[in-house]
């Protein structure tokens, strides 16, 4: 096979691979464990080839075939198409993947008990400071039983099976994100979205939109991202007036993504109005409401203006709106330790290391699964201990070891 990287130094394959795979140097970074700075002096040739073990990491995260893509050695084939981050993964796997053509005998399940496992899944989510091992040790019975019930059932309780089927695929695609390789991950949001067809329910699919816009936003392709939870508020909007509470958190909640998105495509005007959308409807929903699976509510419409603003680089304005948000209002311990991360992240752009490091303990405290499972707090912590000087190394290297940074 023509290589088209032929006579590039490892460092600049790297390099050409993760800027055609449209991945920013601080995320690949934070997913393999090392600071910007690192991989900015392997890709500038500043320091040797990374070992055997750092480059199948750089190529999990870089979605190579084999390592060759990036030694340009064909003598090392090495496939690199499964990752497991997490100890849950293995099970979530074999749930999503296995196929079974003829279902198991005994009595049908009860599709109500379905919808209600998938909401305490859910649940348990938000609520526990191990999000990914509380709701990864149920999501799999979940997905067998559900998968089975829509096998065995039909009529109404065959759809009411396919909705509860399609929020324990999109509550994986959370669990996955980031822990998982993006094969799975597609897999996930993809039998999601397939789920949510089948039970023809506009919310479930406007929801299934948000999943896998989710993925299509983390895999460079924003445009369609946007476009698909577009797509996914205009199946709301007929019943906006007279829907449930439930009908307008969703619409609101495909405005926010598509403001993040839009935000990360540089499309400020367009992000903002966005934005300024969502919240609009956020006051349409009681004031301490917050949706099941996208959280929509007050708190996150607020929580989520932070996080566009940081996208957009406009640090005082971030770290303006984080100020007015009460952390107890968020009804996620997920996502309240996001919003110390995203005003880390802001306290970052501005150069102040020692905010920086303060806010991102404080969200390391909150939940530190979470902030060892994503890449931007991985990618900070790799900044502190590099670039935030002598005041702050001790501090800066201890929580690079908290959340599994070596550096």
């Amino acid at each position: 096979m023509a290589d088209e990287l032929e006579g590039l130094t490892i460092g600049e394959r790297i390099q050409a691979v993760r800027e055609r795979k449209g991945k920013s140097r601080p995320v690949v970074a934070g997913l393999v464990g090392r600071s910007t700075e690192w991989l900015k002096s392997v890709e500038r040739g500043k320091r040797g080839a990374p070992d055997v073990h750092m480059l199948i990491k750089l190529g999990e995260v870089l979605g190579v075939n084999d390592l060759s893509e990036l030694t340009g050695d064909e003598t090392i084939r090495m496939g690199l198409e499964r990752r497991s981050g997490h100890p849950v993964v293995d099970d979530m796997r074999d749930a999503i993947e296995s196929v079974t053509l003829s279902p198991s005998l005994g009595p049908p399940p009860n599709p109500d008990v379905l919808c209600a496992r998938t909401a305490d899944a859910w649940n348990l989510w938000h609520t526990s400071a191990t999000p990914r091992a509380s709701a990864g040790a149920v999501l799999p019975q979940i997905i067998r039983d559900g998968r089975r019930a829509v096998r065995v059932l039909d009529g109404d309780d065959r759809r009411r099976a396919y909705t509860a089927l399609a929020g324990a695929y999109a509550l994986s695609e959370q669990v996955l994100a980031w822990v998982a390789d993006s094969a799975l991950l597609w897999l996930a949001a993809d039998r999601c979205m397939d789920a949510a067809q089948q039970a023809d329910d506009p919310e479930t699919m406007a929801s299934a939109a948000w999943v896998l816009g989710n993925v299509w936003r983390a895999t460079g392709r924003e445009e369609e991202a946007w476009n698909l939870v577009d797509d996914g508020a205009a199946l709301l909007e007929p019943r906006l007036n007279d829907g449930p509470d439930s009908t307008r958190a969703l619409w609101g909640a495909c405005r926010l993504h598509a403001s993040i998105t839009l935000a990360r495509m540089g499309r400020e005007g367009d992000a903002l109005r966005g934005l300024d959308d969502a919240q609009k409807m956020a006051e349409r929903v009681p004031e301490q409401y917050a949706h099941p699976w996208t959280l929509f509510g007050r708190a996150n419409a607020a929580l989520t203006g932070v996080s566009v603003q940081v996208d957009l680089r406009k640090t005082g304005t971030a770290l303006e709106y984080a100020s007015r948000v009460d952390p107890d209002d968020i009804p996620s311990v997920d996502r309240r330790a996001r919003l110390w991360l995203e005003t880390s992240r802001a306290y970052q752009q501005r150069g102040d290391a020692t905010s920086a490091l303060h806010v991102l303990e404080k969200a390391t405290n909150i939940s530190t699964e979470s902030m060892a499972s994503h890449p931007l707090s991985r990618g900070i912590a790799g900044w502190l201990v590099t670039s935030g000087g002598r005041l702050i190394e001790r501090e800066s290297r201890a929580l690079a070891k908290r959340i599994g940074v070596n550096v």
